[in-house]
């Protein structure tokens, strides 16, 4: 699989370079703003890691820019002091992030996973309907009342996991173990809040007052309404 790594700390690359080719990736490296978006004009990538702070610009730019056109897994490398880059990364696209200084071996579980979740997209068959929301399976595809949905892996997955399970209350624990399948031990609750928060600024009438996802104080998050079908 080929990679993506938008970094300027020359160090660093080296070390993730040599582990990732050990683990069969194909990364490829840009150490700006400008060089990120010249590979990406030209390469076909499977993941992007992508650094916040850059000598030409921020990553959540470049994050932007990738979303506009394509779902590709973006993982965000930030401060460990700067809990509202890990905010906004999330909020724009992102699909994880890791805080420095990491361990490559947590890096890599977390790569894994993220590739692992979406590489999903399409292998499900048949189409979730509920509460006005379809899902068709086999494409990847989210209706709302009819019209189309852009999200991105993490969204698809969180979504078809709740109405895989309507009226289920599902606990903080739960989501995060379906959706981060390694350790979720380096997630946390404030990271699925985004996630919530964002897929509901796509799926709601009304963000701020969801019909959809429903928030069950002290337990949880449940689906409202049936699992019509699914074909």
């Amino acid at each position: 699989m080929n990679l993506l790594i938008v970094e300027d700390d020359l160090s660093l690359i080296n070390g993730l370079s040599f582990a990732m080719k050990k683990q069969g990736y194909e990364p490829e490296i840009a150490r700006t703003c400008l060089e990120a978006e010249e590979l990406w004009a030209d390469g076909k990538y499977d993941l992007v890691i992508l650094d916040v702070s850059l000598p030409d610009g921020s990553g959540f730019e470049l994050c932007r820019k990738i979303r506009r056109t394509s779902k590709t897994p973006i993982m965000f490398l930030t401060a460990a002091d700067e809990e509202t880059d890990m905010i906004m990364g999330l909020d724009i696209g992102g699909d994880d992030y890791i805080t420095k200084p990491f361990k490559l071996a947590v890096l890599l579980s977390r790569i894994n996973a993220l590739l692992r979740r979406s590489s999903q997209f399409g292998l499900a068959d048949g189409e979730l309907r509920s509460n006005g929301i379809t899902v068709q399976l086999l494409k990847g595809k989210v209706y709302k009342n009819g019209e189309e949905v852009e999200l991105t892996a993490s969204e698809y997955k969180l979504l078809c996991f709740f109405m895989e399970n309507p009226g289920i209350v599902l606990s903080a624990e739960q989501i995060l173990g379906k959706l981060w399948d390694c350790d979720e031990k380096y997630v946390d609750n404030n990271t699925l809040t985004v996630y919530i928060r964002r897929l509901r600024t796509k799926i709601e009438d009304e963000p701020g007052k969801p019909e959809r996802i429903i928030t069950v104080r002290g337990m949880g998050y449940q689906w409202n309404g049936s699992r019509e079908e699914k074909r």
